[in-house]
């Protein structure tokens, strides 16, 4: 599963990083086998800022789930620094780390300017040299402690697809731009994958969000709050703190408000327990995925943690 530390309408940051962890503990007791966080910087709606410090945190509060990222974005640092930062993790944590890599961008031009990262030119350079870190280091430049551990590394798609399959990574995809451009750069991976030390053939986790309630008009309501948060920040420019469902359903929205959240609100899979089983089971025969990665975001913890609940009792 990926969570994101979303800031409830009311909340506070701190609040939601301890949240993040707590969960993470809860998911661990319903057997779910990873649990990542990601990198959002400058984001009123979203706490997770440093994904690495928050994993820490998460791995030193659970036992068996594995704790990685989804994932730290490569323009916003130094190849040396993030194998550095992975090394500790796994230095202390064994081998329950994953090494979960993109090239987003910040969310605005300020945000890029003040990481110092306005392009995503190089992506794949910079790729390569953190894996020539993690193997052993470049010209006497030394990753320590990263170096001897068997961190496994994927990268985060679309557009990135190309350098997993040259580099021989695992792929990890969602669904932006449709499901038919999905199966497409997917196929296209597995058409250009070389294998390496890390992976003798193509894996692909596909990215889903996923909702499950006794009741599809429960299950549905529980992706109301980021849907309405995304059309904020098309229409306004900043993604906010989660709302209440209820608050946003009776809002007077503008036509354009209401066509993105139209659009927000499709290509997600929610249902009740039998619906979703079938619609998840169709989702993995057509992408022929590996393993699924999950992400439910709600304004109510409880509900999203039911979810969940549901999710993993599923005969999948």
């Amino acid at each position: 599963m990926l969570d994101r530390s979303h800031i409830p309408v009311g909340g506070s940051a701190e609040e939601a990083l301890r949240e993040t962890v707590r969960f993470a503990q809860e998911v661990e007791r319903l057997g779910y086998h990873r649990f990542w966080v990601a990198e959002h910087h400058g984001v009123p709606g979203v706490a997770g800022a440093a994904p690495t410090v928050l994993a820490s945190a998460i791995a030193a509060a659970t036992s068996r789930i594995r704790v990685g990222t989804g994932g730290v974005m490569l323009p916003n640092h130094r190849p040396l620094v993030v194998a550095e930062q992975f090394g500790v993790l796994g230095s202390l944590f064994g081998d329950r780390i994953d090494v979960g890599l993109g090239r987003s961008l910040g969310f605005t031009g300020g945000i890029r300017k003040a990481l110092g990262a306005e392009k995503a030119d190089g992506f794949t350079d910079q790729l390569s040299e953190l894996l020539t870190y993690l193997d052993g280091g470049i010209s006497g430049v030394h990753a320590v402690p990263a170096e001897g551990l068997d961190l496994p590394v994927f990268v985060l798609a679309t557009r990135n697809a190309t350098s997993a399959a040259e580099l021989g990574l695992p792929l990890v995809i969602a669904s932006p731009l449709g499901e038919q451009q999905m199966l497409r750069t997917i196929e296209d991976y597995r058409q250009r994958f070389r294998p390496s030390r890390r992976a003798a053939e193509p894996y692909v986790v596909v990215a889903r969000s996923v909702a499950v309630a006794d009741t599809t008009e429960d299950a549905r309501r529980l992706l109301i709050p980021e849907a309405w948060a995304g059309v904020w920040s098309r229409t306004r420019g900043e993604f906010p703190p989660l709302d209440d469902p209820d608050r946003i359903l009776t809002r007077d929205m503008t036509d354009r408000e209401r066509t993105h959240f139209t659009r927000a609100m499709q290509g997600h899979t929610y249902g009740t327990p039998d619906q979703v089983a079938v619609a998840v089971k169709d989702l993995v025969t057509s992408t022929g995925a590996d393993e699924l990665l999950i992400t439910t975001t709600s304004h109510s913890p409880d509900a999203r943690l039911a979810s969940y609940r549901h999710l993993a009792a599923l005969p999948l």
